[in-house]
């Protein structure tokens, strides 16, 4: 297992924000001490600008750059933000690589990227590392690029940025009514949203990650790129759904047993048990 990650994105944080420092270092701290996982440790990518602006538009990526004032209640503008989300779309990179490679590959890295749209900075999130990854996949060789985001936040950001997009699919697991407050019907001729209400039982909830899968597998696609969040969890402090450590297992487990490459990029999650959510998935993943 591939992980892509780097200790600098611990350096920003703001008193009482959900999307901490700790997410990555914990996670790190318990993945460096665990023994089921064999781990390679690898630092993301160099990202271009013209690979960024793929997904996003020039404004945006000027705005992000030379941010002063915070882009809504939820995203500040933290010094040196720019570098940090740059950073943070360059680790999917790194797992695009990785994959390919015929390695797994997850990009343990902050800030998240599934709200951030083509041209606008939200919902912690400033780049769509997803989306910056998929179009440099199908810019070098990919054919048909599926994104799985099981975050329980509905990715609007991914969503809006492939509709309609050649060769891409997305679907989405998400919490409805949640935040953002998007994804309750599908949309477009290739976006399909899974919306799951509040306290979904958890073999429910499970039934429909799977149905998603048998959606995504028709599809055909010779890549999978997963936004991996993880606060479906039961006590995640900002969602309300009921999944347990063991079911992050299985859909690692799931998602390998397509028989399709796929690399996972982390999105949301913040209870204090992500890094056992996180392990849980990679062993998943890994079959362990």
């Amino acid at each position: 297992m591939k992980i892509i990650t780097d200790e600098r994105c611990t350096e920003y944080s703001a008193p009482g924000h959900p999307e901490r420092p700790a997410r990555v270092s914990a996670t790190v701290e318990r993945l460096r001490e665990q023994t089921d996982v064999e781990i390679d440790w690898l630092p993301p990518l160099h990202v271009p600008v013209s690979t960024l602006e793929r997904a996003h538009a020039a404004t945006q990526v000027a705005r992000v750059k030379g941010a002063t004032t915070d882009f809504d209640a939820d995203t500040p503008a933290y010094p040196g933000i720019y570098d940090h989300a740059i950073r943070s779309a360059g680790g999917a990179l790194r797992a695009l690589q990785e994959v390919r490679a015929g390695h797994s590959a997850f990009s343990l890295l902050r800030p998240p990227g599934h709200h951030s749209m083509q041209d606008r900075a939200m919902g912690f999130c400033y780049f769509n590392s997803i989306a910056v990854s998929v179009f440099e996949a199908l810019a070098t060789g990919a054919v048909n690029v599926a994104v799985l985001d099981f975050d329980v936040h509905h990715g609007n950001g991914t969503e809006s940025i492939l509709r309609d997009h050649p060769h891409t699919a997305f679907y989405s697991i998400h919490q409805h009514p949640g935040y953002p407050g998007t994804g309750t019907e599908n949309v477009g001729s290739n976006c399909f949203n899974y919306p799951q209400a509040p306290r979904t039982p958890r073999d429910q909830y499970c039934a429909t990650i799977q149905r998603a899968l048998e959606d995504l597998k028709r599809f055909g696609p010779d890549l999978i790129a997963v936004s991996a969040g993880f606060d479906a969890y039961v006590r995640d402090p900002i969602a309300e759904e009921n999944l347990e450590v063991e079911d992050f297992y299985w859909i690692g487990k799931s998602i390998r047993e397509l028989g399709i490459p796929f690399y996972s990029v982390l999105e949301g999650g913040y209870s204090t048990r992500l890094p056992e959510l996180i392990l849980a998935y990679l062993k998943g993943v890994e079959g362990k």
